[in-house]
């Protein structure tokens, strides 16, 4: 029997799939991609498992800690693959999916596409009962509905039901009951409630990320329990641990319940991973940068922080416009997310304009140039045709890449309608991408009211490093950091992510004369659930927990998040909240308010297990400039000629070495582009490090 002492992280994309395994120290000690299979993406899973374990010479019994992410709940919210879902509201409130915000996001747009929600008017069900904002029965609930609304919900075939009742958050009761005589007559029903789901005031948001949690619980929910299972086969005695959308780690039971806090699970794992990076760097404002096959993910880092957010949207209508897309209200990182991936396919319009995803080529057939049938241009085909990606050394040697057959396809489907040769296709595919991911970069920037140039560009993902340069000059950001192992950054992110459980409730309340005694027992309440779901993860640590309030002055329809003290409130903290808001506020809208009354809507718990402790920023080696034998013919990217480039295998560059652009630097999953107006250098924490030239130093 080995003995466990190994960490194992897993990260499915819609594209690849990245493992990783870590040792006792920390160290990385293996990794791989390998395509993820998207019938069943557990055998990819285990293929690439193999495939480490084997190299360490250890057994399945070794893993003492197994970390897994996925898309497959955003893919399946996204493209529409789950579960038949039928809402259940309070009687007369049956149009709220329907009413929405009452508005358009698009005011003068006479085509608008309004957001697909999921459930028809027709799967939408209402029961007699009613709670008032505090929790207090108006209108008790009439069981004597219950057998024609099971009537009602077998004839529209509803696999799964989402329930959201009238201020539910303040009081669960008559959700409770509902589910408990729905589950009695229906066992096979997978029924969600918006006060487990989404305790928070808001109604239509409460009830869209309730529909969207049930959209997709059937399928995760199979899913999880398939994975679990298979891996057990296979000798794992650890229990698995889900990423979750806002940045830590929960049980698979908890994760099977509420699937809604799986979305951006893998994506989020990156982010976690540039923080770390950050903070062994001493880099205090950072871009996260992270491209896959399938798409590319930016993200916000300050004070070594990845921005969070407490909704987000799913499948915008229009990709770029607020309101266009499903809510959700979960804790989650918050980043930006654009179909442009290694496998983004690229074509030209009826405007004779080159365009470039979100359509992606995935891993079956894939890209051209991986030889499985692919017969659409990639982002990836356009890499090789530029001579950027080693055939001889793509993938670890696993994935024979086809040059003629990529070249062949951006001839006949881009360069012919352009009257280009494949070259200059592909120079077009790489010029439109890049300015596409960079657009986006600047666009989140500026929505947050952040500044790109300031800040020093982390990139990872399986394409992030090969687009690196290309996309900071665009973006306005002259230095970029690319960590060990970036292939599979968002695997590696697992591995530094935390145990942590985060509930936010809704109990409104006015700063100036609010029961202390009664949101003390709230603290109290979510604690204990909080505390019990991490402990079910992690029983031998000791954990911490932060505490929240979301305030806003009386009458605004948004609230600002404040950190209050670890332990039971006392009169005397409500003068500092009122800084803490005013500070806060002034922060984001330049002043605060004077002699308006300010009000809290919402209450958070996180509880958590510590952070990994990170190795503290080092003096920088000396310098040591090296000459490259090795050389490549590749298209520059700033004149689009051909040039020769230096070509360097990373695992051969120690701390100090620097060298000019133009130059690749290879390595098992993936290849950095240093392009001609950029320099590298290899700091003390083994990290490329490409600087502008002629920029002045940021950090």
């Amino acid at each position: 029997m080995s003995s466990p002492s190994y960490r194992l992280a897993i990260d499915i994309g819609g594209t690849f799939t990245d493992i990783a395994v870590a040792d006792a120290t920390g160290r990385i000690c293996a990794t791989t991609k390998t395509a993820t299979t998207s019938t069943n993406p557990t055998e990819g899973a285990l293929s690439g498992t193999r495939i480490v374990l084997d190299q360490l010479g250890i057994g399945f019994d070794a893993i003492s800690a197994f970390i897994h992410g996925t898309t497959l709940a955003t893919n399946a919210l996204i493209e529409r693959r789950g579960a038949v879902v039928a809402c259940i509201t309070t009687e007369g409130f049956r149009d709220i999916l329907e009413i929405a915000y009452e508005r358009r996001y698009s005011q003068y747009d006479i085509n608008i596409e309004k957001p697909d929600l999921l459930v028809p008017r027709s799967r939408c069900f209402t029961v007699p009962e009613r709670m008032n904002v505090r929790g207090e029965v108006l209108q008790p609930f009439d069981e004597a509905c219950v057998d024609p609304l099971i009537t009602n919900l077998d004839q529209c075939d509803a696999e799964a039901v989402a329930i959201c009742l009238l201020h539910a958050y303040a009081n669960p009761s008559h959700e409770e009951r509902l589910r408990d005589l729905i589950t009695e007559r229906r066992p096979d029903l997978f029924v969600s409630l918006s006060s487990e789901v989404s305790p928070e005031a808001r109604e239509f948001e409460r009830l869209c990320t309730t529909v969207a949690s049930a959209y997709i619980q059937p399928l995760m929910s199979t899913y999880l329990a398939q994975f679990s299972e298979t891996f057990a086969r296979e000798g794992l005695q650890c229990p698995v641990l889900m990423m979750t959308s806002g940045g830590g780690m929960t049980t698979i039971e908890t994760a099977r319940q509420l699937p809604i806090r799986l979305v951006e699970s893998g994506p989020c794992g990156g982010a976690v991973l540039a923080a770390t990076v950050a903070r062994q760097a001493g880099l205090d404002r950072v871009l996260s940068f992270d491209i896959g096959g399938t798409t590319a993910k930016l993200c916000l880092i300050d004070d070594y922080f990845p921005q969070t957010a407490r909704n987000f949207e799913i499948s915008r209508a229009a990709r770029f416009i607020k309101g266009s897309g499903m809510p959700v209200r979960i804790p989650v990182v918050e980043m930006i997310e654009i179909g442009a991936g290694g496998g983004s396919i690229a074509s030209v319009d009826t405007l004779g304009r080159i365009t470039v995803g979100p359509r992606s080529a995935g891993s079956e057939p894939g890209p051209a140039a991986f030889g499985r049938g692919g017969k659409e241009p990639t982002v990836t085909d356009a890499d090789v045709v530029l001579g950027l990606i080693d055939p001889e050394r793509f993938a670890e040697g696993r994935l024979h890449i086809d040059a003629e057959a990529a070249k062949t396809v951006l001839s006949t489907c881009v360069g012919s309608a352009l009257e280009l040769t494949a070259e200059q296709a592909a120079h077009g595919v790489s010029q439109i991408v890049d300015e596409s991911m960079a657009s986006a970069g600047r666009m989140h920037a500026i929505e947050s009211g952040k500044d790109l140039g300031a800040r020093t560009m982390i990139a990872f993902g399986g394409n992030g490093p090969l687009h690196a340069t290309r996309v900071a000059r665009r973006a306005g950001i002259s230095r970029i950091v690319i960590p060990l192992d970036p292939g599979v950054g968002s695997a590696l992110g697992f591995l530094e992510a935390p145990v942590s459980f985060e509930i936010v409730r809704s109990r409104y309340a006015r700063l100036e004369s609010f029961d202390l005694h009664a949101i003390n027992i709230l603290f109290d309440d979510m604690i204990a659930i909080a505390s019990s779901v991490v402990r079910a993860g992690a029983k031998d640590h000791t954990l911490e927990t932060v505490r929240s309030a979301f305030l806003r002055y009386h009458g605004q329809g948004h609230e600002i998040e404040i950190t209050l003290p670890d332990r039971p409130l006392q009169a005397m903290d409500i003068e500092t909240m009122q800084c803490l808001f005013e500070d806060a506020y002034s922060a984001q809208f330049s002043r605060p308010v004077p002699g308006m009354s300010i009000e809290i809507l919402n209450w958070s718990v996180l509880v958590t297990t510590p952070s990994r402790p990170t190795a503290v920023p080092t003096a920088a080696p000396e310098p040591k400039p090296i000459q490259l034998a090795m050389k490549r013919t590749v298209h520059c990217d700033l004149t689009g000629n051909q040039i020769e480039a230096a070509v360097a295998l990373r695992q051969n560059l120690s701390p100090g070495d620097c060298f000019d652009g133009p130059a690749l630097v290879v390595e098992p999953q993936t290849t950095t582009l240093v392009s001609a107006d950029f320099s590298a250098s290899v700091d003390g924490f083994g990290n490329l490090v490409l600087v502008q030239k002629g920029a002045r130093n940021v950090s």
